[in-house]
């Protein structure tokens, strides 16, 4: 791994801070610069594919990997773009057994399959996944570091450079908030979609008398994918102006944050908590496996633990009980003073966090939430020790802008 990543001495942590969002904001813009017009073709083909009844098929071995296929299918089985149309997804992951044994007996002729850490040591298995998807017809995209590198040989290949595996999962997980963003542009403009009857803009049904100028013939698909091509650079241009106004706004109460989880994790009995929901629960689910990781022995492996991924108890709470107490109640199981706990939410509003929250608080357990839009609720109240806001009313955005902010406090924790 590269020494770049190291706080070696760079100066203060808020110096540090500021170093690594210029960094991003640099990879973002190379990144999408050069594959914008890859990316709208790309969702063209995603778009032909769900219109004749594929599904998308997210694999991931490692636990980095495992927190990206998730997050790809609750994005796209739950949008939460008002008025688009759930698309049918599902995950393959490495708690399910071996991934390539699960693809070759899921995977059908004709779905569309994404590979996420085919380079990465372990990941010939998701490469190998992916060759034999396109061997039986699928669509296939992968992120390889470069040509060559596992995964290159995906249909849609797009190469994320660097070796810095954080700043990498970001770009990664914007090109996917993208692709699922702007695939549902075409079943706008149906009739572009490679092998329907019908060559109408778009399909009004029975109610097509309402609205004739839906009915008109669509031709140019170049404008299309032209228009779709500008729009990936203004999203991307989007999320790399949050991530850095979000780590250099939040520069101090990062460092301050990180200084309390490097004491606290660093007792002998210290462990992080984190939680969330649905695209925030994958959060969850990366920062617990971004600190036990090691950085091949440059930090110290830390206690944490994911309190979203035990299904059972989720799901006999909510039953139960309430989804309000779904964390709360492992809070009081796994929670001990001397202990830090790590929330995601988008709105800074969910009850079931803010109960967690308060529950922690009462048990000396130092609490820090990650929140959009202007901080909801916990940053209003102050329901958090440590409240980290991304400034957006835009749930991809502001996710993608929190993962760099819990990647850079991964960082300084060391």
């Amino acid at each position: 791994m590269s020494s770049s990543r190291s706080l070696g001495e760079t100066g203060t942590a808020q110096a540090r801070i500021a170093e690594l969002a210029e960094r991003r904001g640099v990879a973002n813009a190379e990144l999408f610069g050069r594959e914008a017009k890859r990316i709208a073709s790309c969702c063209h083909r995603m778009a032909e594919r769900f219109a004749r009844g594929a599904r998308l098929v997210a694999i991931g071995a490692t636990p980095p990997a495992r927190s990206d296929a998730r997050h790809v299918s609750v994005e796209f089985v739950h949008p939460v773009i008002v008025g688009k149309r759930a698309l049918p997804a599902i995950a393959l992951t490495a708690e399910g057994g071996d991934v390539g044994a699960q693809a070759a007996a899921l995977i059908e002729s004709g779905d569309i399959a994404i590979g996420f850490g085919a380079e990465d040591v372990g990941g010939e298995v998701v490469a190998a996944a992916l060759a034999a998807a396109a061997e039986d017809g699928c669509m296939t995209i992968a992120f390889p570091r470069a040509a060559g590198d596992p995964g290159s040989e995906a249909e849609w290949a797009f190469a994320v450079p660097g070796d810095d595996p954080m700043i990498r999962q970001e770009l990664i997980e914007t090109l996917y908030h993208v692709l699922w963003e702007l695939v549902h542009v075409f079943f706008d403009h149906r009739g572009l979609l490679e092998g329907r009857d019908s060559k109408r803009t778009h399909d009004a049904g029975a109610s097509s008398f309402l609205y004739p100028f839906l009915a008109e013939d669509e031709t140019d698909l170049d404008a299309v994918l032209d228009d779709v091509r500008r729009s990936v650079l203004l999203k991307s241009d989007e999320t790399g102006a949050l991530r850095v106004s979000t780590l250099n706004e939040n520069a101090a109460t990062l460092e301050a944050a990180a200084a309390m989880l490097g004491d606290r994790l660093g007792s002998a009995t210290g462990k992080l908590l984190a939680l969330g929901n649905g695209g925030s629960a994958t959060d969850a689910m990366d920062v617990v496996a971004d600190f036990r990781e090691t950085d091949g022995g440059r930090w110290s492996s830390r206690r944490a633990l994911d309190l979203t991924e035990d299904a059972p108890i989720l799901t006999a709470v909510a039953n139960d009980i309430g989804v309000e107490e779904i964390f709360q109640r492992q809070v009081i199981a796994y929670g001990r003073d001397g202990d830090a706990l790590i929330a995601f939410s988008t709105s800074g509003g969910s009850e079931n966090l803010i109960v967690a929250l308060a529950e922690a608080r009462g048990r000396g357990i130092a609490t820090i939430a990650m929140v959009g839009y202007d901080g909801g609720r916990i940053a209003a109240e102050a329901l958090a020790d440590f409240v980290v806001i991304s400034r957006s009313q835009h749930i991809p955005r502001i996710q993608e802008a929190q993962a760099s902010a819990y990647h850079v406090l991964r960082e300084l924790v060391g």
